[in-house]
């Protein structure tokens, strides 16, 4: 009996807010993932890849203002629910924008941009499974967005450290495309830091 009553609960299908919210997430995911790819190859397919999630997230996001425009009751604020949406958007095309400059300053992934890319991996995933546990399990979703905002600082020292390290070379030219290399990846973190602040925001709101 038991087991049925809990089939049948995370078996309910999600309200298209939680929906769309959470395959805006998992398309930003998968985005990261191919930027991780990316960076190991430096390849045009591979580029294209993360293009095409950039592509796809944005469809993702304008179907979810488009639901927001349509409907007069949501589950949730209307403001948490654009801004969350806006926020995990910001880090995709933050993850494309690095494609797009290394391809620009033709310049290749360091240990440091592969170890950022990872920091990015693993605060993503935990914004994956709070937005997938909101609906049901709220409070555990804010247990997951307090693992993402700890990536966030893991990130910035990460950050400093690779500034650290750049500006003892001797070419300048190099030095300032690195950086602003660096800068989109650091800036994604902090995006994916404000998804995670407005998660635990929509938790205390609604417990």
């Amino acid at each position: 009996m038991v087991f049925n009553i809990r089939k049948k609960l995370f078996s309910k299908k999600k309200n298209i807010f939680y929906d769309l919210l959470l395959q805006q997430s998992e398309k930003t995911l998968e985005g990261i993932e191919a930027l991780a790819t990316y960076m190991d190859t430096c390849s045009p397919e591979n580029a294209k890849q993360v293009k095409k999630c950039e592509v796809e997230a944005d469809d993702l996001r304008l179907m979810l203002i488009q639901a927001l425009d349509k409907t007069f009751v949501t589950p949730l604020d209307r403001e948490d629910i654009f801004d969350l949406s806006r926020a995990i958007d910001d880090v995709m095309d933050y993850a494309n924008s690095t494609v797009y400059e290394m391809e620009i300053y033709e310049v290749s992934a360091d240990g440091h941009v592969k170890e950022m890319v990872s920091i990015l991996i693993s605060a993503g995933r935990e914004i994956n499974h709070a937005i997938n546990l909101l609906e049901y399990q709220p409070r555990v979703a804010s247990v997951h967005a307090v693992k993402a905002k700890a990536y966030e600082n893991t990130m910035e020292g990460a950050y400093r450290l690779a500034l650290s390290h750049l500006f003892k070379g001797k070419d300048p030219v190099f030095m300032l495309k690195m950086r602003e290399i660096y800068r989109h990846l650091s800036n994604a973190a902090d995006r994916g830091d404000e998804a995670a602040n407005i998660i635990t925001s929509i938790v205390m709101k609604h417990s």
